[in-house]
């Protein structure tokens, strides 16, 4: 099979195409032949040498989602064929992820999806479902009628939660930095836009504050994104856009307005066994759930799928075929 391997630290091109044998699955795994796979910001980080050594040991194929068919199951829990996803519990860091034509990983994460969609719609979703949605109702216990605020909001993550919530019944903004992605964002369900200069909050002075905020930025506008909230509203930080994690000085009781909650959701193979894919697939093919796909690459051209990546340039998901 070709794989795309990581040896060694470095730029895109520290991706190579190499044929790899075809791996061969135990009792309680699942061999899937992968059709199509997201690009997540983590593997760039995987790619950069700046996950833990003791998360990711190299050589790897690299990929923490994939989406295809059942090529093989020797415990019986899929039959051969079915269209399946997987993502999270140590794919592509601690064994081989989905960057390939195959892979094996444990059956109990995996999901078989009877909607069919087409394939670089299917190789968009099993990361981003999973983090929208169990950021918003794992960790902010969205409820109907919610004010929402998602801070990023023309990531691919930014979108699926918009039309989730949306879909939900809630109130929706978002931010952008640009003005020209309004007409995205309302298309996915936002009811208002905000141009994101670093200080939303003060865009909020006389309006109604928001009683969530899902933080996919980072910690680079976190504390501004306290000030957006009401008494007794949450913040969850998910994403890191702003490529940040950490925050420099952190003081709580000035940071953290009275009330307001702070936390945090990163999601694991759990979290996506809990995700309603089959439920939200439904909805993506009845044009009830957006899904923006922003490039679509194949197997041979992942050099140039993660420099646009790197770039911030795809304008949402990127998906690779293989």
């Amino acid at each position: 099979m070709r794989a795309a391997v990581l040896h060694a630290p470095g730029g895109p091109e520290a991706l190579k195409l190499k044929n790899r044998p075809i791996p061969n699955p135990k009792s309680g795994q699942v061999l899937i032949n992968i059709k199509a796979f997201g690009l997540n910001r983590s593997e760039l980080f995987t790619r950069q040498g700046r996950s833990p050594p003791s998360a990711v040991t190299l050589p790897r194929i690299l990929g923490i989602e994939a989406t295809g068919i059942v090529a093989s199951c020797p415990a019986g829990e899929f039959k051969e064929g079915q269209r399946v996803a997987t993502c999270m519990g140590g794919m592509g860091r601690l064994f081989d992820g989905g960057y390939a034509e195959y892979c094996v990983v444990p059956a109990s994460q995996v999901q078989a999806v009877k909607t069919e969609l087409e394939w670089e719609i299917m190789g968009a979703i099993p990361e981003m479902l999973q983090t929208s949605w169990g950021s918003l109702f794992k960790s902010l216990k969205l409820k109907k009628g919610d004010r929402l605020l998602v801070r990023g909001g023309t990531t691919s993550v930014g979108l699926a939660a918009a039309s989730i919530a949306h879909n939900h019944g809630c109130y929706v903004a978002g931010t952008a930095r640009r003005k020209d992605r309004e007409a995205m964002m309302k298309s996915a369900g936002c009811d208002e836009v905000f141009v994101d200069d670093g200080h939303v909050s003060t865009q909020l002075h006389g309006k109604e504050k928001f009683d969530k905020v899902l933080e996919l930025v980072g910690t680079t506008t976190l504390l501004d994104s306290l000030q957006c909230v009401k008494e007794g509203g949450s913040v969850c930080m998910t994403g890191m856009v702003g490529n940040a994690w950490e925050l420099q000085s952190f003081s709580p009781m000035e940071a953290i307005p009275t009330a307001v909650n702070l936390t945090t959701y990163a999601g694991g193979p759990d979290d996506f066994m809990a995700t309603p894919l089959e439920e939200l697939c439904v909805q993506i093919k009845e044009g009830k759930l957006s899904v923006k796909i922003g490039k679509v690459f194949r197997l041979e051209e992942i050099v140039e799928a993660h420099r646009v990546m790197e770039e911030n340039s795809a304008g949402g998901k990127i998906v690779v075929l293989t």
